[in-house]
């Protein structure tokens, strides 16, 4: 059977020149031609012999994405002309290797940094409400004091520390988080993975804030001493070797057993909160299929997730953020000694100030941190599903 002809001028140019981006090679307008009628003759017995349209899988990829639809003159009326189908969303990485997990760790700098110097001013006078209570007695009245005395500066008063301190326990937070999720789940199996996945989301969790929490120490008592004690330093450049001279490298590391109290609790209500959340939100909420939704509608669902796992994770680190705060401020004191001179009352002075400002943190993170996924092209995984295997092990009960 021979193939059938095509007129010199079946296809508009367009077509001729995405063929000349397929087959570089066949540059001239008679190979152009060639190719593209060879095409539609190997098209035309899928047909004939399948009386179907022919599958994608049959069609080599470079092909298929830039195979012209079939037309009624090439054809000669015997095929009906329809839309390739839509060609699936290209990553830049394979889930779960190290590209993914260095490329998430990027994510984490850049939302973990932004946020926790963008919230600063109420960084300052929340810590203030901490360790002088007498004079700091609300948010408004704190911020309205600290512009009298100090000026507008004053309310920006520690942000380097801010900023280096928390890009670098982001990068740890979410790229570790990342690495254990998948370590821990690799370890379960696929259907303890998903029937545990709760207590693996706290687990991973807590094991990236332990390590994160070394690198974040230095910076945050560099920043508390900053922000608390009146006329001790304005700077990063002058806090250091001030604090490195008087206490020596304790001054830095002295606060990391109070800062793992209120960061890993934190950290793991942030994690596992905001992935039972997601996942809820899809399942009984948003009306469609994740992969249904447009990209700012996922976002959408991230802020607000982020935003509730925000509130139960100030509430849960609070009464160790003010140890931590008060314990930076002054020397030679332990955290147990500070926390008896608090006591129950004390501990949670500044709750609605941190209620407010780590809300608005983790809900900001968690949409930068997916924004960059999104960016970058990084696989995001849906909701978890129930396994096959599990389901129908369960059906057979």
């Amino acid at each position: 059977m021979e193939a059938p002809k095509c007129s010199k001028h079946s296809y508009p140019k367009l077509w001729s020149r995405l063929w000349a981006l397929a087959c570089p090679s066949w540059s001239s307008e008679k190979n152009s031609e060639s190719c593209t009628t060879s095409l539609h003759y190997e098209a035309l017995n899928n047909y004939k012999e399948m009386d179907t349209q022919p599958s994608t899988s049959s069609i080599p990829v470079s092909l298929y994405k830039y195979q012209p639809c079939l037309s009624a003159a090439s054809t000669s009326g015997r095929v009906t002309p329809s839309p390739p189908p839509p060609l699936a969303e290209e990553y830049s990485c394979e889930f779960g290797s190290l590209k993914y997990l260095i490329l998430c760790s990027l994510g984490g700098v850049v939302s973990c940094g932004l946020t926790h110097t963008a919230v600063v001013p109420l960084d300052v006078v929340k810590c203030r409400m901490q360790v002088e209570p007498k004079r700091y007695r609300g948010l408004v009245q704190g911020l309205t004091l600290t512009v009298q005395e100090e000026g507008m500066r004053g309310l920006v008063k520690g942000w380097a520390p801010t900023a280096i301190g928390y890009s670098v326990q982001g990068l740890g937070k979410f790229g570790l988080y990342e690495t254990f999720k998948i370590y821990y789940a690799e370890l379960l199996g696929p259907e303890r993975a998903y029937l545990w996945r709760t207590s693996l989301y706290l687990a991973a969790s807590a094991s990236a804030e332990f390590f994160a929490d070394i690198a974040l120490a230095p910076m945050e008592a560099v920043k508390v001493r900053i922000q608390t004690q009146e006329g001790y330093a304005n700077t990063l450049r002058d806090a250091v070797p001030k604090m490195f001279i008087e206490e020596g490298l304790w001054a830095f590391y002295k606060g990391v057993a109070p800062l793992w109290m209120r960061q890993i609790p934190y950290t793991m209500m942030k994690f596992a909160c905001f992935e039972r959340t997601v996942e809820a939100i899809y399942k009984y909420v948003v009306p469609k299929p994740r992969d249904q939704c447009t990209k700012m509608e996922q976002l959408g669902v991230t802020f607000v997730g982020g935003y509730i796992a925000g509130i139960f994770c100030a509430i849960v680190s609070h009464p160790a953020d003010s140890v931590v705060s008060v314990l930076n401020k002054e020397k030679g004191s332990t955290a147990v000694e500070v926390l008896k001179r608090l006591g129950m009352q004390g501990i949670w002075k500044g709750l609605f100030t941190r209620i407010l400002m780590i809300g608005t943190l983790t809900a900001l993170q968690w949409f930068i941190y997916d924004s960059v996924k999104v960016y970058l092209k990084l696989p995001r995984p849906p909701p978890p599903e129930m396994p096959a295997s599990l389901r129908e092990g369960l059906s057979l009960k």
